[in-house]
């Protein structure tokens, strides 16, 4: 390249800065990806990180009629409270597990994950603790960290803002599809322990915890050892390697992922029309953070089983001879029934 080539392209990338992104420590920054994405990849990776695009062998030789199962998601205003800790590796993780159990209520396994991170600069160490959380969860997960984007977007993003969100693919047997057509009354719901508000409700829990009560992060949560940050900053618990343990003993009729909406929104979305759930509120050990909300907001009890999980990441709809066996083998409870109706989820105070 000639002297006046390379003067032309260093004034280019210099007013490319100056307009705040910052190509050269984009490319510093992700130097080092490589090594930390090969440790999740799987044997059907064909391609390395870097490319336009990831390479994955789809020849499913143990599947007799392999169906792919997709899904996309993000971990809303929990990246506000990650900002206010100065941590950010379990958000990577949070986005990679939530996603998992996305796609894991179908009965199926993860096999890949892309990520995208949009921010107004990027900051090496946010970037280097967001990696880290969700090369480490994949790798637990068997789930290869195929590819990503990483967008610097000053004007749109603004200080230290930036977003998360990670795409998956997984894979089920058709014939073994967990659809939630079989659900009749009589079945009974199981819940699984959440670690806390997991991904959902941070909007608001910041406003309850930060605007009404004006506590801060470094706060004591009562009748804990942790800070209301702590708390918050719980990881979304991965619940597809029990979930699949458990299948090789107990048959589920559905599985539903508490997120957004709660009990309300999430149970309806599996349940035929002929039935609806009852949930006996009180049957299950609700977290401090929960308990902390209940007490010290003024959101009606209807409301908070709506937003927030309240303690229950997950929910198994199964016949009462199987329940027996999950509450034998797990932590967990029987928190409702099945009943005739129109398929929605009845809360029983």
């Amino acid at each position: 390249m000639s002297a006046a080539k390379k003067a032309s392209k260093k004034k280019s990338e210099t007013a490319y800065a100056a307009a705040g992104v910052d190509l050269q420590l984009g490319n510093s920054v992700k130097s080092g990806i490589g090594d930390q994405v090969k440790g999740t990849h799987r044997p059907e990776v064909l391609s390395s990180v870097g490319g336009f695009g990831g390479l994955f062998d789809a020849r499913f030789k143990k599947y007799q009629h392999p169906v792919l199962v997709t899904s996309i998601d993000g971990v809303g205003t929990k990246l506000k409270v990650a900002s206010m800790m100065m941590k950010h590796d379990t958000i990577g993780s949070d986005l990679v597990n939530h996603c998992i159990d996305d796609i894991a209520v179908l009965g199926a396994e993860p096999l890949f994950f892309l990520d995208y991170l949009g921010t107004s600069s990027l900051d090496p160490g946010t970037f280097s603790q967001i990696l880290s959380g969700m090369t480490s969860a994949c790798a637990n997960s068997k789930c290869a960290l195929i590819g990503g984007e990483t967008a610097q977007m000053p004007g749109l993003y603004h200080g230290d803002d930036y977003d998360l969100v990670g795409t998956i693919v997984g894979i089920v047997d058709k014939k073994k599809m967990i659809t939630g057509k079989k659900i009749k009354a009589g079945d009974v719901l199981v819940g699984f322990p959440s670690s806390g508000l997991h991904t959902n409700g941070f909007s608001l829990a910041r406003s309850i915890l930060f605007k009404e009560l004006r506590l801060k992060v470094t706060d004591g949560l009562p009748g804990t050892r942790q800070t209301i940050g702590e708390a918050l900053l719980a990881t979304h618990v991965n619940y597809q390697p029990m979930l699949k343990k458990l299948s090789r003993h107990v048959t589920y009729k559905g599985l539903a992922h508490i997120t957004g909406g709660g009990f309300v929104d999430n149970i309806p979305r599996i349940l035929p029309k002929n039935v609806d759930v009852e949930i006996q509120i009180g049957s299950w050990k609700m977290p401090p953070i929960f308990r902390f909300l209940q007490e010290k907001s003024r959101v009606s009890p209807e409301e908070l089983y709506h937003v927030f999980n309240m303690g229950i990441g997950m929910v198994a709809i199964v016949s009462p001879k199987d329940a027996v066996r999950i509450l034998d083998k797990t932590t967990s409870w029987i928190i409702g029934s099945v009943v005739p109706g129109k398929g929605v989820t009845k809360l029983k105070f």
